[in-house]
């Protein structure tokens, strides 16, 4: 739990906000892998006009949030299916166990061309071991980093997270990207 928002991710986006100069103020977005839903709660407190709140559970996101009504709660939907009732200006993505490369089509389908697409990228769940140092975290995240722009978004920023991960303390980063 955070003090802040309704979970540590939130702090993580946070972070990368400020860092980045983020403004998603006004802005029409989306979070895939909402879970409690702490990078939903980021955007609300960054000022997001409307946040479409996917993830594939039922029943995790924190009732405060459930009941905002700048939230559009989207249960036991498949972010890598998902198609949004009206492309949005910004998507934020915490999925853990999918691959990036495998979300990509979904966020190019639902991000408006120059919206942002800022990601948790959580290297110990690219590769498959729970096991990293810090060179080999920092590798694979750049990996996945270079398979988004080559798939036509523009690298804004590439941070490591100021938290570890809450399971086996791995390293994680956090990369906004541009939609071209």
């Amino acid at each position: 739990m955070s003090d802040t928002f309704v979970s540590r991710a939130g702090e993580k986006l946070d972070y990368a906000i400020i860092q980045t100069q983020t403004d998603v103020t006004g802005k029409v977005c989306a979070d895939f892998g909402s879970s409690t839903g702490g990078f939903v709660d980021c955007l609300l407190v960054h000022g997001a006009e409307r946040v479409y709140s996917v993830d594939t559970a039922y029943g995790e996101l924190a009732w405060s949030l459930r009941n905002n009504p700048r939230v559009i709660v989207m249960e036991r939907t498949n972010a890598l299916h998902v198609m949004l009732p009206e492309p949005v200006e910004v998507i934020t993505n915490d999925t853990s166990w999918t691959k990036q490369a495998l979300l990509l089509p979904a966020v190019t389908r639902n991000l408006l061309r120059g919206g942002l697409f800022i990601t948790l990228i959580k290297p110990h769940y690219e590769s498959g071991n729970a096991h990293l140092n810090e060179e080999e975290s920092t590798r694979i995240a750049r990996t996945v980093a270079d398979q988004i722009r080559q798939e036509g978004f523009e690298e804004q920023a590439f941070l490591l997270s100021p938290l570890k991960g809450k399971k086996g303390g791995n390293s994680e980063f956090i990369a906004v990207f541009r939609r071209g």
